[in-house]
């Protein structure tokens, strides 16, 4: 039995105890599977309008956490709208999305913000107008009626433990890491950024970060950089990518230059990164549940516009993802969620 190394407590039963305070139990639903509804618990909540809001609604990713919402909304009985900009540098975008959910009557909104300070302003703008809002995924730095993410300095933590396992396999403790970052300013990526450095000096404190490459959430960039990066620098050690889009950038770039001696860790899962592990091209992935993000986020919607009281901050966890376990039975319904564009 493969072992699976958890950054923080279970997912299922996070999503069991919160959502039987609605009058659900999620079990199954927070991987993708069915979930038993309850017509006295969705009896306070049925019709009401809830609005999801994504970071980016042609990444995988936020795709899946949009699938967990639309399970989440037919469980529940509620007035869904999916929505989200295209990319996650796409920061005004959506902060017209939030106004047009205020505009809409939204009595929640459940949004995965693309900034965690841009975005502050409209936010005191929904809830002045009574609208409930829950976070998710990117803390913000104003008052929501609650918060669901990852822990992303212990999980960036976890990354640097195992990038220094790989650097010194392969006799490069002291060698130099590139980090490739989706974007400047997202806290998600800070955090996860200062945690693999903490991770990275416990035992491996010669090693060092050469530099930061930021490629904007563009798949293309990401490869370029990551590419001349290996061109460039023949004995770099390592690179640390902080999301999916940089992960298979970086996957591509080792596949093109032949440089599966390259350590490569990245964050998140999507069918690209998945392959990516079992091809070699990346060494491990550290893998959230969006799907997850989005039912419990409903949920914790619902709960808002009924009066009960959210949890001010949900930490589901991350689980390492590598060529041991990455076709484990058990884990296949996290690396493979539903996924829909709302």
């Amino acid at each position: 039995m493969a072992r699976f190394r958890y950054v923080s407590p279970g997912l299922a039963g996070f999503a069991a105890v919160v959502t039987l305070a609605v009058g659900l139990v999620a079990g199954k639903a927070a991987f993708g599977g069915e979930a038993p509804s309850s017509s006295a618990g969705t009896a306070g909540v049925a019709g009401a309008k809830i609005d999801v809001i994504v970071k980016a609604t042609e990444s995988e990713f936020w795709q899946s956490m949009l699938a967990g919402a639309k399970k989440a909304g037919a469980d529940l009985g509620v007035d869904l709208h999916l929505t989200g900009p295209t990319s996650e540098t796409d920061i005004e975008p959506q902060v017209r999305l939030v106004e047009n959910a205020i505009a809409r009557g939204a009595q929640a909104i459940v949004l995965a913000p693309n900034s965690s300070t841009a975005l502050n302003d409209v936010i005191n703008r929904a809830r002045g107008a009574g609208v409930k809002v829950i976070v998710v995924d990117n803390a913000v730095t104003t008052k929501s009626e609650g918060f669901i993410g990852t822990d992303n300095i212990k999980a960036g933590q976890q990354a640097g433990q195992r990038m220094c396992e790989l650097i010194t396999e392969q006799g490069k403790a002291d060698g130099q890491i590139l980090h490739e970052s989706a974007a400047s300013g997202q806290q998600v990526l800070v955090d996860r950024f200062d945690g693999f450095k903490k991770g990275l000096a416990e035992k491996c404190p010669d090693a060092t970060v050469k530099q930061t490459l930021v490629n904007d959430n563009d798949l293309n960039k990401a490869v370029s950089q990551v590419a001349d990066a290996i061109t460039s620098d023949p004995d770099l050690a390592g690179v640390f990518a902080d999301n999916n889009t940089s992960g298979t950038g970086a996957a591509r770039a080792v596949g093109e230059k032949n440089a599966k001696d390259l350590a490569v860790f990245a964050f998140d899962s999507d069918p690209a990164e998945v392959s990516a592990v079992k091809e070699g091209t990346l060494d491990g992935i550290l893998v959230q549940n969006p799907f997850f993000f989005g039912y419990q986020g409903v949920v914790e919607a619902a709960m808002a516009v009924r009066g009960t009281v959210p949890p001010v901050v949900l930490d589901p966890g991350a689980v390492l993802v590598d060529a041991r376990n990455v076709n484990a039975p058990e884990l296949q319904s996290l690396l493979n969620p539903p996924k829909t564009t709302g």
